[in-house]
């Protein structure tokens, strides 16, 4: 959209202040300009942060096959049953050469697709590391500020790397199952560590118990982002929602929890690092001298530090 064709109804800014109305119309398409990061959604978001209404933000994590849509769809169920409005955000990998993504994690959770009060969203990583997309975090905020608590993201599957999501919940759940494999790897692995809580998902299945006492017996003694007690070890099944109930309530408690000075700082910590790490990139981006240094770097004349130093101190 043109500069020009962006006139007062089309801005951000009206749509904000019909989220409150609980209207899903005005939310879809502010999430849709959010996704394509429409520029007129700057100047919006103190407008859009000062909405919100404090929802919990849950991130679900783990690797692919865990069955983290299955669990996502079980939780709906048990929050809808304690009258809860369920807003739900769900990453989707993209192709690294089209860039475009199936978005199919929805399809697991039809069951809820009629309901008003649940709102589903599925989004495209775009190329972006750890399992969530670079504008999650405001769609969480559009979501919020209509009105959904809690409010949960999905994220990718890509295994390990999916740390991101730590920046930006205030619980993370990380989903596991019992042919996990060597669970020490596991613990090595990096993505537990980031968990305020663990799901060994597949309950069903044989070895279920025993993964989780492995893994409740190596947390005891393991690092985590913060010193704090180890995280709850929980053992479910999403197909029959054995041990949802459970898990509902861990999150729910967790809530306050997160809320703590400590925890809360650091998260805003990581949040304004990333933000800022994101703006001074989009700016060097934008500076003239972007081509000529980026040719130096792959001419091997400039190392990346130092290519990074001058297109900061260019855009400071």
């Amino acid at each position: 959209m043109s500069p020009q064709s962006v006139c007062a109804v089309d801005t951000p800014e009206p749509m904000i202040g019909e989220l409150a109305s609980g209207e899903r119309r005005p939310l879809a398409r502010l999430l849709t300009r959010i996704e394509n990061g429409d520029p007129s959604v700057r100047p919006a978001l103190p407008e859009l942060f000062a909405a919100g209404r404090g929802a919990h933000v849950v991130g679900i994590t783990g690797p692919p096959g865990s069955g983290k849509s299955t669990l996502v769809n079980a939780l709906i169920t048990e929050w809808r049953k304690r009258g809860r409005r369920v807003g739900i955000l769900a990453v989707d990998p993209s192709s690294p050469y089209t860039r475009g993504a199936i978005l199919g994690d929805r399809i697991r959770m039809m069951e809820h697709a009629a309901d008003r009060d649940v709102f589903m969203r599925s989004m495209a990583s775009r190329g972006e590391l750890g399992g969530v997309a670079a504008t999650t975090w405001i769609a969480a905020a559009a979501l919020d500020a209509a009105g959904y608590d809690p409010v949960l993201i999905e994220t990718v599957g890509a295994g390990q790397s999916e740390v991101e999501i730590a920046r930006l919940a205030e619980t993370t759940v990380v989903v596991e199952v019992p042919e996990m494999g060597d669970e020490v790897q596991a613990i090595k692995a990096g993505l537990l560590e980031v968990a305020d809580i663990i799901a060994v998902n597949k309950g069903d299945r044989p070895g279920a118990d025993r993964a989780a006492r492995q893994l409740r017996a190596m947390l005891s003694t393991a690092g985590g982002r913060v010193e704090r007690k180890p995280p709850p070890v929980m053992v479910t099944t999403a197909t029959t929602a054995d041990g949802v109930v459970a898990l509902a309530d861990a999150i729910d408690a967790h809530r306050s929890q997160a809320r703590t000075p400590v925890e809360a700082g650091e998260r805003a910590a990581n949040q304004v690092r990333r933000a800022l790490a994101d703006l001074a990139a989009t700016r060097a981006m934008a500076d003239a001298t972007w081509d000529r240094t980026i040719r130096a770097v792959a001419d091997r004349a400039l190392d990346p530090m130092t290519a990074a130093e001058r297109l900061l101190d260019g855009v400071g």
